[in-house]
């Protein structure tokens, strides 16, 4: 007969391969996702059948009508899931753990995947920002059909705005909640039953990694919105700051870097 330990160890085990799995697909679907828009704004695609596909990928300005600005919401709505899934996996592989003993115990507390989804949740509000932004900055004539900045002058300020809040107090205040997952659940009402509460709980969670990041999204305005590279150099930088060690410091050179790159690209480049 086995061991109630070892029973436990194989359930955990399985919950754990089962959450990490989910987030893995996610993840791909996700950058799958971006990985096909990206492709069809490099080959200006004709237009699909039934819909006016071609015209939403090709690099070209077209008109924002109701469908284009849900088109590209649901373009951040998808990048920021494949960017910050990533981010909250450590946290959604605790929980899951943590729920999983507890049901053992018969204090069994709402799935993970409540939790990854208020999480989600805020990122897909800030989507909703981030496509807003869009909008005003196509209209102002600072976006290039590519969706990078067209001014030197607008570049550098997004540079220098990132650079200076990685460097305040702010950036570390929502970025220690971020690196320490066990500390925000215990400081924010601990894990919850209900569904509602683990949602609530993820949300919250996934608006303290807004607070810690929206800076670092802002650049994708300067090297392009859908450059693939700098997406995914973004979603490793995020992650590094989160789970490395010194990631505090990771996130001070960034910001002096950002402020020299601001400087020059507004001061030096011709």
């Amino acid at each position: 007969m086995s061991e109630p330990g070892g029973a436990l160890s194989a359930l955990l085990k399985r919950d754990g391969l089962i959450a990490a799995a989910a987030l893995i697909a996610l993840t791909a679907l996700a950058w799958a996702y971006v990985l096909w828009l990206a492709a069809g704004m490099n080959a200006a695609p004709a237009a699909m059948p039934g819909m006016d596909m071609g015209a939403m990928l090709a690099p070209a300005f077209v008109q924002w009508t109701a469908m284009h600005a849900l088109f590209v919401f649901t373009m951040w709505a998808v990048m920021m899931i494949g960017m910050m899934t990533p981010s909250v996996a450590p946290m959604v592989l605790i929980y899951t753990q943590v729920a999983r003993q507890s049901g053992t115990l018969g204090k069994p507390f709402a799935p993970a995947g409540w939790f990854a989804s208020g999480y989600l949740l805020a990122w897909t509000l800030f989507a909703a920002l981030a496509t807003a932004a869009q909008f005003s900055l196509e209209q102002a004539a600072l976006l290039s059909p590519a969706m990078a900045s067209t001014s030197r002058y607008f570049g550098g300020a997004i540079l220098l705005v990132a650079g200076l809040y990685q460097l305040s107090p702010l950036k570390n205040a929502c970025l220690s909640q971020c690196r320490a997952p066990l500390s925000f659940v215990q400081r924010h009402g601990g894990f919850q039953s209900t569904a509602f509460g683990s949602l609530r709980l993820g949300a919250l969670h996934g608006f303290y990694c807004i607070g810690c990041c929206w800076a670092l999204m802002a650049l994708l305005f300067v090297g392009g919105v859908m450059n693939v590279l700098w997406i995914a150099a973004i979603m490793i930088f995020v992650l590094a700051e989160k789970i490395v060690p010194g990631g505090r410091y990771l996130s001070t050179l960034a910001g002096i870097a950002a402020l020299a790159a601001g400087a020059w690209m507004i001061g030096v480049q011709n």
